[in-house]
């Protein structure tokens, strides 16, 4: 377990899912911060700038059609604002500046033309610097110019730009507070999202790893997921898999078995096909008689093993090629009735009887060969086992899209611990008694398979007065 979680920690999907996300998320976060933080900026200068531009207009009224602007009146205007800090200068269009309230030696100030607000409010009609230096006053002014064209003057308020305007000017850190506490939530939720993301796929890597491996998938690591969906879509994959490896663990010991029970089978007939001819061929002066019967035994020993192999090669196209199959019309009238005069003899021998009572044209869409060994190997079947002097009967019964078929006989029938398992391969009720009437073991499991592949179901119990009763269905 502990290789394999420091591989995945090294690796881990969901750590990178993580780190990439929240760092795009921080990325966001902090631009969008800036972004607002300047907006806000932005807007307590605009704010800044109209109540300035406001002072500008009610200066210009005072000095508006006078060639000298009044000092007394300038200052007492410039008191009643309320604000000492506050910087009043009228600059006529040239530069010479006319008036500030800051110097009372403005007739020697130098000429203002080349100062930035100056230069713009001449050009656009209004004018603004943020922060700049004072060379008369030593110190970083905000300044706010308006050109009044008519009568060719600048009007240019400022304020001093010190610590109290500067934390004006700023945001409202409220904001950014805000901000963090939802950056820390949403980061939470996020681990707490790309956490469960990460076990779940720190859980199926352990599991493809064990599973490439071939080791045990039953551990603690493996044995719950986050409820989500994707916890439930590898909870699916891995019981899949489970029931696959049970599978294909059943079907290996099924292929073992059949290569035992095909070994078994085939052993039986070759020794005594290899017993009959080495003593022919040992005994050469063998009388006649005795001769042709033992060519007889390997002959009847030669067909067990012609029937075994072809069942074992009708019951291999069933598994291998199902799809290979070629359908057609076929006359299930016509081969009962066949397969009746077939066995005519057989019957005689047991003295049974055939009750067909199939409708004159049954039609379906089949196989002929495995439709014919359907109904022969329940015939064949009920011969063998049913007893003498038995009967067999078999009805149908239409459907919309089906046949229903009844094959009984009214002989011994089965023990009902063995019903279950008349249709494995090599399944025998009596092992002795079905080897000694030729019977290969595989007839009820083609005829299964063959129903399967006609898209019907089959079962088979017992008959209330005795005998078997095969019920199935076969597709039209």
């Amino acid at each position: 377990m502990d290789r394999y979680f420091c591989k995945v920690k090294a690796i881990s999907v969901g750590n990178k899912l993580y780190l990439t996300v929240l760092s795009l998320f921080l990325a966001f976060a902090v631009a969008f911060i800036v972004f607002q933080q300047a907006r806000e900026k932005q807007y307590k200068i605009g704010l800044l700038e109209s109540r300035l531009e406001s002072f500008n207009a009610q200066i210009h009224e005072e000095v508006q059609g006078k060639r000298q602007p009044v000092d007394n009146t300038l200052t007492a205007l410039v008191k009643s604002f309320n604000n000492k800090e506050l910087r009043v200068t009228l600059v006529r269009k040239d530069g010479r500046v006319l008036y500030d309230n800051f110097r009372r030696d403005y007739a020697q100030m130098p000429n203002h033309a080349s100062r930035p607000e100056i230069k713009e409010a001449l050009r656009q009609g209004h004018g603004t610097s943020l922060a700049r230096h004072s060379s008369t006053l030593d110190r970083e002014y905000f300044y706010s110019a308006t050109y009044f064209k008519r009568d060719g003057i600048v009007v240019r308020t400022a304020l001093p730009y010190d610590n109290n305007l500067a934390k004006t000017l700023q945001a409202d850190q409220h904001f950014i507070w805000f901000a963090l506490v939802i950056i820390v939530l949403l980061t939470l939720v996020l681990y707490r999202f790309v956490n469960r993301l990460g076990t779940n796929i720190t859980k199926l890597r352990i599991f493809a790893s064990r599973a490439d491996h071939n080791e045990s998938l039953e551990t603690e690591d493996l044995a719950a997921f986050p409820d989500d969906e994707l916890g439930e879509i590898a909870e699916r994959i891995i019981k899949i898999y489970k029931r696959l490896q049970t599978t294909r663990r059943e079907q290996d010991i099924l292929k073992r078995q059949l290569t035992q029970n095909v070994a078994h089978e085939l052993k039986t007939p070759v020794a005594s096909i290899q017993g009959y001819l080495e003593t022919i061929l040992e005994n050469p002066h063998i009388d006649a008689p005795t001769k042709e019967m033992f060519l007889q035994r390997c002959y009847a020993q030669s067909e067990r093993l012609t029937s075994l192999l072809r069942d074992i090669s009708t019951l291999n196209r069933l598994d291998d090629a199902p799809n290979m199959q070629n359908f057609e019309d076929v006359n299930i009238s016509e081969m009962v009735q066949n397969i009746q005069k077939e066995t005519a003899l057989q019957l005689e021998q047991r003295h049974m009887t055939f009750h067909n009572y199939l409708p004159g044209e049954l039609i379906v869409k089949g196989s002929q060969s495995l439709l014919y060994s359907v109904f022969r190997n329940l015939t064949d079947n009920a011969i063998a086992y049913a007893g003498e002097g038995t009967s067999i009967t078999i009805t149908a019964e239409r459907h919309t899209d089906y046949w229903t078929f009844v094959f009984s006989d009214n002989g011994v029938g089965v023990p009902p611990e063995h019903l279950s398992r008349l249709f494995e391969r090599f399944y025998r009720v009596d092992k002795g008694r079905s080897r000694k009437m030729g019977g290969t073991g595989l007839g009820l499991a083609i005829v299964k398979n063959a129903i399967l592949l006609h898209k019907g179901t089959v079962n088979v119990r017992n008959n209330p007065d005795g005998g078997l009763r095969f019920t199935f269905t076969i597709a039209i």
